[in-house]
């Protein structure tokens, strides 16, 4: 069983920055697919990134140009590195992960999430 712990959140004022982390055991993390999702107030949650096992980056829109994934296989952690940031960015974090063998957003392993609030 994968098990996923998130770090990095807190509160940061408009236009500034954030790094979370994740770090992974229980599985081999080069086989993983690794993806970062937020659930804002009174939403549904919604996926913000993902990254390929190669190393393939995908970005919501509404993040694109602000936000960058990454993933250190050696250290089995995933970055989400957070610029420019808005209070519609405020949210709780999670980093999850897909197990399966196509790697199609089948994510089977959530963190406990951390917290980012973002004020004007």
């Amino acid at each position: 069983e994968v098990k996923l712990v998130e770090s990095g959140g807190g509160s940061v004022q408009a236009g500034g920055s954030l790094t979370l982390s994740c770090a992974a055991s229980g599985y081999t993390y080069s086989r993983l697919c690794m993806g970062w999702f937020r659930q804002r107030p009174g939403k549904e949650r919604e996926e913000v990134a993902r990254i390929d096992r190669d190393g393939s980056p995908t970005y919501a829109d509404s993040v694109k140009g602000r936000f960058t994934i990454s993933r250190d296989n050696a250290k089995s952690t995933l970055n989400l590195q957070m610029s420019s940031l808005q209070p519609e960015d405020t949210a709780m974090y999670y980093c999850a992960a897909d197990s399966t063998v196509f790697c199609r957003g089948s994510w089977d392993s959530w963190g406990q999430g951390t917290r980012v609030t973002v004020s004007l």
